[in-house]
C-alpha cells in the first residue's frame, strides 16, 4: 500500500527552535518592556497564570464563560488552558477573550494526542506509546507537524507535550501508554523529533513531566506518587530524556508533583515546589532555558500538602515561569506578595519570569491576536487525522508471536469463529470478519457470565479450523486488570487451550503479557475503526507488520518483540 504522501514532505530541523520563543531581538524586547511597563504589580503576578476554560463534570462539557471573563479583566490573566468541549464554542469564547483582554493570552492546551485529546468532535492522533510501537521517529514528527497545524486552527501557542517519561513500572496508572516506551533512547528521539514538528510549525512544544513520572505506582491527580531512587539512577535514566530535549531546544517543561527524597528530602514537598528541583536540577544542571510550568496546582499531589494559595507561592520560590491551574486567585496574589516581603523571592525575581513569559508571546505571535476562523472549523481540524493514524498503526501493529505458521492462510473452506471479548455490540472488525470470511461472531462482554462463558466454548467446541480472539473495551489503566471481568479473563485462556486460535489484542499492551500460553499474538495497541481495518490487512496479508514492542509485557515478550507474517 502507497505511504501516506505527507510522510515524503517530511525535513528534521537541526535548529534549536525552543530558544526562538525566547529570542530577544529588538523587536520583542521592546514590545515585552513597553508592555511590562504598563503592569501594576498584581498584574505581574497574574500574568504567570494559567487558568482553565472548561472541564467535565457529570458526563457534561462545561464551559465557565462568565468566571473567566471576569478575571480576565480583573486581574489581567496571562494565559488560557483550554480543556473538553466542541470546537466551535472553544473558539467563540476565545475569540471574545481575546477581543477584550487588553494584554493578549497565551493559549495552552493538554493536548498529548491533539486537540481531540480535549475537543470531542475532533478525533485524536495515536497514543505516544502506539508511536514508540512504530520505532520510526519520522512518524513522531509528522504527529507533530500535524498537532501543530490542529493548534494554529483552533488558536493555541503552547502544546502540554510531548510526555517524555520513561514507562518502566507497568503499574504506573497515569504515564502508561502516554509514554514512548521504556527504552531511555527510544523516548529521548521521539520526543525530539514530535517536538520539532510541532516548534518548526510555531508552537511551543512542553516536555513533561520533570524529573520523571515514569516510575511510580500513584497518580499524582490523587496523591503525592514517591521515588526512592538515588541521584546517580535517576541520572542514568529519567533524566536522560529531558536533556535530549533540551539540548534539540524545547520551547518549554512542565514539572511533575513527586517526592523524591535524592534531589529534597522536606517530607511532602512535591518536585514541582522544590527550589531544588527547578531551579538546581533543570535550570543549573540540565542547563534549561526556556519556560517552566507547574503540572496543575489543583492536584492532590501537591494540594493535598499546600493549599492553593501557598502552592502558588511556592512554585515561584521554587523557579516556575507559570502556574496551571492556581484555583484561588486572590489568594495566590496574596501569598505571592508576602513570600516576596519576607524575602524569600524578589520583584526582580517576578520581572525576570514575566518578561520571559512576554518574549515567548510576542516569539509566538500572540501580539498579533489572529482571530479563530470558524467556517469549517471542526472538518480542518480532522483533515489529517486518519491519514496519520492509518500511517502509524500500519507500522505499529505488532506480531508478538506466531508457532502456527498456517493461521493467516485462508481458504474459501476456512470456517471461522470470532469471539469479541469486551465488546457488547458488533465493532468493525467483526463485521469485517463476517463480511470477508463468513466468520460467526460471538460477543462476550465484561458483564457476561460463567455459565455464558461455559455455553459459547460449547458452540464453538470443534467446529471451527480458525478462532480468532479479540480483546476490546478494556482500561488503560492496569488497575483490578484493566477492567476485565473474571470471566473475560477465563474465557480468554480457556480458547489457548484450541487450535489454530489468533489473538488481537486492542489497547494497552501490557494486558497482553496475561495471555497465558497464547501461541499466536498480535498487538494492536488500540481500539478503534482504523485500528480494526489495519488489523484486517494483516489478515489479509495486505500488509507486513513491522511493530515492535515498545514496552516488555511478559518474560516472553520483551523490549523489541516484533515479528514478520509467515
Amino acid at each position: 500500500m502507497k505511504r501516506y504522501l505527507l510522510l515524503a514532505a517530511v525535513a528534521f530541523s537541526v535548529q534549536a527552535q525552543g530558544q526562538m520563543f525566547l529570542e530577544k531581538t529588538p523587536e520583542a524586547r521592546h514590545w515585552a518592556d513597553s508592555v511590562q511597563r504598563k503592569l501594576s504589580k498584581r498584574q505581574k503576578i497574574t500574568q504567570l497564570m494559567v487558568i482553565r476554560v472548561s472541564e467535565k463534570q457529570g458526563g457534561k462539557d462545561v464551559f465557565f464563560e462568565e468566571k473567566v471573563t471576569r478575571d480576565v479583566k480583573k486581574y489581567k490573566i496571562g494565559a488560557l488552558c483550554l480543556f473538553q468541549g466542541e470546537a466551535l464554542k472553544q473558539a467563540e469564547i476565545l475569540n471574545k477573550l481575546q477581543a477584550m483582554s487588553r494584554i493578549p493570552l497565551m493559549v495552552t492546551i493538554d493536548g498529548e494526542t491533539g486537540v481531540g485529546m480535549r475537543f470531542s468532535d475532533v478525533k485524536p492522533f495515536p497514543n505516544q506509546l502506539t508511536i514508540g510501537a512504530t520505532h520510526n521517529p519520522q512518524l513522531a514528527y509528522l504527529t507533530g507537524k500535524a498537532i501543530a497545524e490542529q493548534c494554529k486552527l483552533a488558536g493555541i501557542h503552547v502544546n502540554y507535550a510531548p510526555v517524555v517519561d520513561i514507562n518502566n513500572n507497568p503499574a504506573n496508572p497515569v504515564i502508561n501508554v502516554r509514554s514512548f516506551g521504556e527504552d531511555k533512547n527510544m523516548v529521548a528521539n521521539m520526543g525530539v523529533q514530535i517536538t520539532k514538528g510541532m516548534q518548526d510549525n510555531g508552537v511551543m512544544a512542553c516536555a513533561k513531566h520533570f524529573p520523571g513520572h515514569g516510575d511510580v505506582s500513584v497518580d499524582s491527580h490523587y496523591d503525592l506518587p514517591v521515588i526512592l531512587k538515588s541521584k546517580e539512577d535517576l541520572e542514568k535514566l529519567e533524566l536522560y530524556p529531558f536533556r535530549k530535549l533540551t539540548e534539540a531546544g524545547v520551547g518549554s517543561m512542565m514539572m511533575a508533583h513527586l517526592y523524591i527524597p535524592a534531589i529534597d528530602a522536606e517530607e511532602n514537598k512535591a518536585t514541582s515546589i522544590s527550589k531544588n528541583n527547578v531551579t538546581d536540577l533543570l535550570r543549573k544542571e540540565v542547563h534549561f532555558n526556556g519556560l517552566t510550568f507547574t503540572d496543575a496546582l489543583e492536584m492532590k499531589g501537591v494540594a493535598k500538602f499546600y493549599p492553593q494559595g501557598l502552592a502558588a507561592a511556592k512554585s515561584i520560590i521554587a523557579g516556575n515561569d507559570m502556574l496551571c491551574l492556581p484555583g484561588d486567585i486572590k489568594g495566590a496574589i496574596k501569598k505571592i506578595r508576602q513570600s516576596i516581603r519576607k524575602g524569600e523571592m524578589s520583584w526582580k525575581d517576578i520581572d525576570e519570569k514575566v518578561n520571559r513569559v512576554l518574549l515567548a508571546k510576542y516569539n509566538l505571535q500572540v501580539q498579533k491576536h489572529h482571530v479563530v476562523d470558524t467556517f469549517q472549523l471542526v472538518q480542518k481540524l480532522n483533515k489529517d487525522v486518519y491519514n496519520v493514524k492509518r500511517e502509524i498503526y500500519e507500522q505499529a501493529i505488532t506480531l508478538a508471536d506466531q508457532k502456527d505458521e498456517d493461521i493467516f492462510n485462508f481458504s474459501d473452506s476456512s470456517k471461522v469463529a470470532y469471539v469479541a471479548i469486551g465488546a457488547a455490540n458488533e465493532n468493525d472488525f467483526a463485521k469485517a470478519l463476517n463480511k470477508e470470511f463468513k466468520a460467526d461472531v460471538f460477543l462476550f462482554s465484561n458483564i457476561s457470565t460463567e455459565n455464558q462463558q461455559l455455553e459459547l466454548l460449547n458452540k464453538i467446541g470443534v467446529n471451527y479450523n480458525k478462532i480468532i480472539v479479540g480483546l476490546h473495551g478494556y482500561s488503560k489503566n492496569p488497575a483490578n486488570n484493566f477492567g476485565i471481568s473474571t470471566a473475560s479473563w477465563s474465557l480468554l485462556q480457556q480458547l489457548q487451550q484450541k487450535n489454530n486460535v489468533l489473538n488481537f489484542v486492542f489497547g494497552n499492551p501490557y494486558a497482553a503479557g496475561n495471555i497465558v500460553n497464547a501461541k499466536n499474538l498480535v498487538v494492536c495497541y488500540e481500539d478503534d475503526p482504523i485500528m480494526h481495518e489495519t488489523a484486517m490487512k494483516v489478515l489479509k496479508k495486505e500488509i507486513n507488520t513491522s511493530g515492535k514492542l515498545p514496552v516488555s509485557i511478559s518474560k516472553a515478550y520483551s523490549y523489541g518483540t516484533g515479528l514478520s507474517v509467515k
